[in-house]
């Protein structure tokens, strides 16, 4: 079990604010009023009721908050929401009321307090529409090597969150969510938690999985089962994978099991279709221990072990292989997929508003398609 003072120190994502507010003094200072109300009432909290309860209000508010501010400025910046969520989460660890907690209170807290800033109470299809979409973003990465790093995929799902837009005729609605870049929340299900609702009980028409990947456009055709990427995720925490030992990702106490390779299933002909700035690749392309293969079909993949799904063999290989696996436990005929967008580097307003925009259109054209 972790000790109860290991989660009062501050992580490692965390400790990289004082960096971060002196090259961005203004990006971090969004929500403060938010953050200063939070700091405010966790200081004058006496017990673990009142500490969740303002995990609850102030987790789903920060969500709230970071959508409508992004919509007002309409600069394509995801960044105010990830830095303002640590400001927030270093608040509790440091609230006189945590450090009297046990171990299991305090993760669980921390925990909560991830899912709602991240979206999870705000997911409601409402508005009476034929389809209802579901995507997700993630957090900025790799700090370390540029702290004014912002990702596409979180800003697209800032901008599209609640968001209502016809299609061939019809209408859809869309809810979005936003994920960390760690191997732990991960291997704690934070996937599973977050979307299992959705496919079990039949919620939705559509998922999509999105983040930052190449050059262009790559609609991930057939996801793997296992880590292998090398790169550290936002704790700087590193599997031990690689290319030659691929890691089997862990779901609570246990391996993730499942197929080696798995089949997405959006209509890729009709969003490769729409035209915007970047070619739209439906990718084929994987690594197993026997080598690289471009792959026809699934069936071509059967008997060998994955290093890589055409997604890579990072997190953003990992939730599609998630959320796909999810599809085959609950919703076999549901759209489920993974969108890798062009990088940027740093922040790139104009070229984040190209992407997103061309992500809307990927999406109306797929939800024409099934």
């Amino acid at each position: 079990m972790v000790p109860a003072k290991a989660n009062s120190r501050l992580s490692t994502e965390e400790l990289r604010l004082p960096k971060a507010m002196t090259a961005m003094p203004g990006l971090t200072q969004g929500l403060e009023p938010r953050i200063a109300l939070f700091s405010d009432q966790l200081s004058r909290a006496r017990n673990l009721t009142a500490l969740t309860q303002l995990v609850i209000r102030h987790g789903s508010g920060l969500w709230r908050d970071a959508v409508t501010a992004f919509a007002q400025q309409d600069d394509y910046d995801d960044r105010v929401l990830y830095w303002a969520r640590l400001k927030m989460t270093k608040a509790i660890r440091q609230a006189p009321a945590f450090a009297s907690l046990l171990a299991s209170q305090q993760e669980k807290l921390l925990w909560q307090f991830e899912l709602l800033s991240r979206g999870q109470q705000d997911i409601k299809f409402n508005r009476k529409a034929k389809k209802k979409v579901l995507i997700t973003g993630f957090d900025p990465f790799f700090l370390d090597r540029q702290i004014t790093q912002s990702n596409p995929s979180g800003a697209i799902a800032l901008a599209l969150d609640g968001l209502s837009l016809s299609f061939d005729g019809s209408s859809a609605e869309i809810e979005s969510l936003i994920l960390p870049v760690r191997f732990h929340d991960f291997d704690q299900g934070m996937v599973e938690t977050l979307l299992t609702p959705y496919f079990k009980d039949k919620q939705i028409d559509m998922l999509v999985t999105v983040s930052m990947g190449r050059e262009q456009f790559d609609l991930e055709r057939f996801p793997g089962l296992r880590r292998s990427a090398s790169a550290p995720d936002n704790l700087n925490v590193y599997t031990g994978a690689s290319a030659s030992a691929p890691l089997l990702p862990m779901l609570g106490e246990k391996p993730l099991k499942g197929p080696e390779f798995i089949e997405f299933s959006l209509p890729a002909a009709a969003m490769q279709a729409v035209a915007g700035s970047y070619a739209v690749n439906d990718n084929r392309k994987v690594r197993t221990m026997a080598g690289s293969i471009t792959a026809r079909s699934l069936s071509v993949l059967q008997g060998h072990v994955s290093v890589e799904g055409s997604g890579g063999g990072y997190l953003s290989n990992e939730v599609s292989y998630r959320s796909l696996l999810l599809r085959e436990q609950y919703a076999p005929l549901l759209a489920v997929g993974h969108i890798h967008t062009p990088k940027i580097s740093g922040y790139q307003a104009e070229q984040t508003k190209k992407i997103a925009t061309q992500v809307k259109a990927m999406i109306s054209a797929a939800l024409t398609g099934i």
